[in-house]
């Protein structure tokens, strides 16, 4: 695709733009609609090829592949009205949205796919699912770290929910540093410590070739300090816990989804 619109500049659409202008291959011309105006305009000045357009048809029109990033309460406000061409291929990564929803919304016969971009397609290794597969979306996010596309929308929706533990991580980290602080470590010492030290696991994460089970087995002692982390802190009890969790999550994502359109 040489014409890429994106509806919806917000933190994912500045890091859409970011990657795409970093791929190494020619990028393509990226047009931005005006919900998000500054930073709309802040990307058109800074980087050759991006536009910034003064309403959202205009979007649709430059564009060949339109992503669609708004947030669900404002996916009427944004969309009602639009007229997509069927040749147009619209990528939905909206939250909660299902495609039945977004294609009732625009009327339209075009292709609609799902993802998940994260802010770390920005740096071009964030792995984003899709559904349905489709060769210019999957050959896109390609670009910016990989594509999976998965089966069915019940696929999509678990790999939906997985993503809301991004932000537990970083809780967990931070209560790892305010735990060393609370022992008279200095703050600063501990959190750059404890980044560092996570750091490296991320690093570990890229090797393939092992299991996510295998790489802790790697790491551990037999009764050593990590093995007893492990198995006192993260019990059955806990592991049951986040299972619960996700699996609430994982309800309200598809009752929101099959939802009627509000």
């Amino acid at each position: 695709m040489k014409r890429i619109g994106i509806i919806g500049v917000g933190e994912i659409g500045r890091a859409l733009v970011q990657g795409l202008r970093g791929a190494g291959s020619p990028a393509p011309e990226v047009f931005l609609s005006p919900r998000g105006a500054r930073t709309a305009t802040e990307l058109a000045e800074g980087y050759d090829g991006v536009h910034a357009c003064a309403d959202n048809q205009q979007v649709v029109d430059c564009a060949e592949l339109v992503i669609v990033a708004v947030r669900r309460q404002n996916r009427h406000d944004a969309l009602d009205g639009l007229r997509v061409d069927k040749a147009e291929v619209v990528v939905n990564v909206m939250a909660g949205v299902a495609n039945d929803d977004l294609r009732s919304i625009l009327a339209t016969d075009a292709p609609l796919v799902r993802a998940i971009p994260l802010p770390s397609v920005r740096e071009r290794r964030s792995v984003t699912v899709t559904y349905p597969s489709h060769p210019a979306v999957d050959a896109l996010f390609e670009q910016l770290g990989g594509a999976l596309p998965v089966a069915t929308e019940e696929a999509f929706d678990v790999f939906s929910a997985l993503t809301g533990t991004l932000t537990t991580h970083h809780a967990y980290l931070a209560a790892l540093t305010s735990w060393a602080a609370g022992h008279g470590v200095p703050a600063q010492d501990a959190e750059r410590y404890v980044r560092g030290l996570f750091q490296a696991v991320g690093h570990a994460l890229g090797d393939e070739t092992r299991t996510l089970q295998q790489l802790a087995a790697d790491h551990e002692t037999p009764k050593g300090n990590n093995e007893r982390i492990r198995t006192t802190w993260f019990d059955q009890a806990n592991a049951s816990t986040l299972d619960s969790a996700l699996d609430g999550l994982l309800t309200d994502l598809r009752s929101m989804t099959t939802s009627p359109s509000g």
